[in-house]
C-alpha cells in the first residue's frame, strides 16, 4: 500500500501563523577539528521515551529557531497509518510552543525516495521522531532522499531529536530492532540513520529494569559506545560531545572501562557532560573534572 501523508499543525490545531525568522544557526568555523561521532553541524536531541519534562521539547525548539521554526513531525515508528493518531504528538510540540510543525509519513520506500515527500525537510529546521518501533523508520527510509534530507537538515545547522523508538533510530547501531519482538537486542534489522557513528543507543532504561542489556551487545561488539537513555531524560549532542537534560539518568558501556569494584557501565546525572570522542564523562564543577570510580581499564569475564 502506497502512502504519502503530509500533515500540517494548523490542521489539527488551530492558531495564527507567523513570518519565518532568519536562521539563528551561525556558519561553521574552518578551524575546528570535524566531529568523528557526531553530526558535523547542528544538534541531536536524543530521549529516552516516557517525555514529561517540557524543557526537553522547549530545548529542542530552541535549537531550531524558536516558535516561528519550521518542524517536521515523522511519526513512522507507530503502528497506525491514521494521521489523526498522532494528534498528541502534535500538540506537544504545540504546547512547548511550535507554530510551524508538518506530518509528513509513509511505508512505501518509493515514495520516501521521491522529491515530493522530501519537500518539507528541505525547509525544516527542526524534525522531531516519536515512538514506536524503530524497524518501521528503517524499513520506510534507509538509504532514501529522505534520509539524505535528514542529513541536510543538520549539514544547515538544524535540530533532529527523537524520543523512544525515535532515539535509537538516530545510532549507527539498532537494539531492539528485531520485527519479532523488542526483548531481542541484536535482532533482524541493526543498522540506524547514523547520525551518531559507532554507537548503540537504547531507551526506557531503568524503568523496565533494561539497565544490563547493553552488556553483552558490547561484549560482542566492543567497538561500539553504548549509551543507555532513562525516561524523561535526553542528551543534547553537538559535534562529540553532549549534555545530559531531565529527570533521569544516562548509562555509558564502554569496554574500555569500568567502575572500580568491576561494574560494566556507569551512570551520568542531569548536568553532566560526555566526550564522545575521547569517551571522557564529567561532572559540572568550577572546572570540569573526570567522573569518580570510572576507570580507564577493559571489561574482564
Amino acid at each position: 500500500m502506497k502512502l504519502l501523508l503530509t500533515l500540517s499543525l494548523a490542521a489539527l490545531l488551530a492558531g495564527p501563523t507567523f513570518a519565518q525568522s532568519p536562521s539563528p544557526f551561525p556558519s561553521p568555523s574552518p578551524s575546528v577539528t570535524p566531529p568523528e561521532i557526531g553530526p558535523a553541524r547542528g544538534t541531536l536531541v536524543i530521549v529516552g521515551g516516557g517525555l514529561k519534562s517540557e524543557s526537553i521539547l522547549k530545548r529542542f525548539l530552541d535549537l531550531a529557531g524558536g516558535p516561528e521554526a519550521s518542524l517536521v513531525l515523522i511519526p513512522t515508528a507507530g503502528e497506525s497509518d491514521d494521521l489523526s493518531d498522532y494528534a498528541g504528538d502534535l500538540r506537544d510540540l504545540a504546547d512547548a510552543g511550535a507554530r510551524h510543525v508538518k506530518l509528513i509519513h509513509t511505508r512505501d520506500r518509493k515514495v520516501a525516495d521521491s522529491e515530493a515527500f522530501v519537500a518539507p525537510l528541505r525547509e525544516a529546521r527542526g524534525v522531531w521522531f516519536p515512538g514506536g518501533r524503530h524497524w518501521r523508520l528503517a524499513d520506510a527510509y534507509l538509504g532514501t532522499r529522505t534520509q539524505a534530507a535528514l542529513r541536510d537538515v543538520l549539514a544547515r545547522g538544524g535540530v533532529i531529536g527523537g524520543t523512544s523508538a525515535g532515539a535509537t533510530i538516530l545510532g549507527s547501531f539498532m537494539v531492539r530492532g528485531d520485527t519479532k519482538g523488542n526483548t531481542i537486542m541484536v535482532g533482524d534489522h541493526v543498522e540506524g540513520l547514523a547520525f551518531l557513528k559507532n554507537v548503540a543507543i537504547d531507551q526506557h532504561l531503568l524503568k523496565r529494569n533494561r539497565q544490563f542489556d547493553l552488556i553483552p551487545v558490547i561484549e560482542s561488539h566492543p567497538e561500539l559506545l553504548g549509551i543507555g537513555l532513562d525516561e524523561d531524560t535526553a542528551i543534547v549532542v553537538r559535534g562529540d560531545r553532549f549534555d545530559v537534560m531531565g529527570s533521569g539518568y544516562v548509562a555509558i558501556y564502554d569496554h574500555t572501562r569500568r567502575i572500580d569494584s568491576g561494574g560494566q557501565f556507569y551512570l551520568l546525572a542531569p548536568g553532566d557532560r560526555y566526550d564522545l570522542k575521547t569517551r571522557e564523562a564529567e561532572r559540572p564543577q568550577p572546572r570540569g573534572v573526570p567522573m569518580e570510580r570510572v576507570v580507564k581499564e577493559p571489561w574482564t569475564k
